[in-house]
């Protein structure tokens, strides 16, 4: 009988599960991968949180927060958990999640699969309370498929109110091509309104806390024109959000035919270009005063050092883990040091937006 290949998605659903148990169980092993995986150091800070190094895990990887306390083993200077929406869901029909090795791209519709805030609520206070990470986590908040358009700020807000003390910062996730109509929600009035609410309880949850807001940044889709970006910057600003995810999934394809055929946002090397023009496009129009996170196609130091010249600040990944191994983490953050020392720079601020003036 023919053995049937496994799905993306079971074949992401085993590498989480086995991260979580082996560093749960295996005694020494959590001390193992953070040697084997250890990344050379490179501290930055940015909205007032230092970082042990700018590369981060983007957010789809740990939707749930299953591995919160192990990724920094794997040499992760933080971490994005999510999305999250407000009501749990099941998400699209399977299968729903692709892989291109040709193209180093992977695909998806996922739809914010997630248990929703009151079960995400229960998880993480379990998980605080046995072990959490070291390291910056970010949760990224999404819309419930449920929820319509009009009441978008009531899900975000509700989400980021019970989520609050477990995240050092909080990405609105308006992008995802997944969800019916989300993307309508990067619109300027559509934005602000999003962020009004968000504001709201973030300054509502600091003085119950007696402690500061929370960073706020906006998770922007490749899509959008130069001047969709432009206006969302502003938006962003005049809200006074900490700084820019740039970019999400792209609804875009390198060419026709197999799997590209497959409906839903594409990750990874295609996507390299456009999400480092964007990046360069926002810090052109901010005069670098809005922090970008650079995600989209980073899977060496090359593709790191070229999303940092054009204006980003921190960078994240996701394909890279699944086609270059846990060591990519490394060797991005090894390859940024000799960087950094090529172009006689002390630190990776020093560097960001080194494009613009060469």
């Amino acid at each position: 009988m023919a053995i049937l290949p496994l799905s993306s998605e079971k074949l992401h659903w085993i590498a989480m599960t086995q991260l979580r148990i082996r560093s749960s169980y295996i005694p020494g092993y959590r001390s193992l991968t953070r040697f084997a995986f250890k990344s050379a150091e490179l501290p930055t800070t940015n909205f007032g949180i230092n970082f042990e190094n700018p590369v981060g895990l983007a957010a789809g990887m740990d939707k749930k927060g299953e591995n919160i306390p192990n990724w920094e083993n794997l040499g992760f200077g933080w971490i994005e958990i999510g999305g999250i929406t407000l009501h749990g869901q099941g998400g699209n029909p399977k299968p729903r999640m692709f892989r291109s090795t040709k193209h180093r791209a992977l695909i998806n519709r996922m739809g914010f699969n997630n248990p929703g805030s009151e079960a995400m609520l229960e998880r993480l206070s379990k998980q605080k309370k046995k072990k959490w990470a070291t390291i910056p986590v970010g949760i990224n908040l999404g819309k419930s498929k449920i929820t319509p358009n009009e009441k978008a700020e009531e899900d975000y807000a509700g989400t980021m109110e019970l989520l609050w003390g477990f995240a050092d910062l909080f990405v609105v996730n308006v992008s995802s091509p997944n969800t019916p109509n989300l993307r309508e929600l990067q619109a300027g009035s559509e934005l602000d309104r999003i962020l009004v609410a968000c504001n709201k309880v973030n300054k509502k949850c600091a003085a119950a806390s007696n402690s500061e807001c929370k960073p706020i940044l906006v998770k922007i889709a490749p899509d959008l024109t130069n001047e969709q970006v432009i206006a969302i910057a502003d938006t962003a600003i005049e809200q006074g959000c900490s700084g820019i995810v740039a970019t999400n999934t792209t609804t875009s394809r390198p060419e026709k035919g197999g799997v590209m055929e497959q409906s839903g946002g594409l990750s990874g090397a295609p996507l390299r270009g456009r999400s480092t023009e964007v990046i360069h496009l926002l810090y052109s129009h901010t005069l670098g005063k809005l922090p970008i996170v650079g995600v989209g196609g980073v899977s060496d130091s090359e593709s790191a050092w070229e999303k940092i010249a054009a204006g980003a600040s921190l960078l994240q990944l996701y394909s890279s883990l699944v086609f270059e191994g846990p060591a990519v983490t490394k060797t991005i953050n090894k390859g940024l040091k000799k960087k950094l020392k090529e172009h006689g720079y002390e630190s990776i601020s020093e560097a960001v937006g080194h494009a613009h003036r060469s």
